[in-house]
């Protein structure tokens, strides 16, 4: 069995850390940690994407929900 090494895992766990700092920021419940962290990075330019498809799978949510309760039977 090949083992992998730290290189290898790095790129998931950029893509979680990713993920669970826009999920903080849309909620408002980043640490200053993270944020710090965050601003080091060299190009914001992930988060910026991955904040723009974070509002639009949120508003997506709410027009379903909208949908679904207002519909017609």
């Amino acid at each position: 069995m090949r083992e992998t090494s730290e290189q290898e895992q790095k790129p998931t766990g950029k893509k979680k850390n990713l993920a669970l700092s826009v999920a903080a920021a849309l909620f408002g419940v980043q640490s200053e940690q993270n944020r710090q962290q965050d601003f080091s990075e060299k190009s914001p330019w992930p988060f910026i994407a991955a904040g723009i498809v974070a509002i639009a799978i949120f508003i997506g949510l709410l027009l379903a929900i909208v949908m679904a309760v207002t519909a017609t039977r």
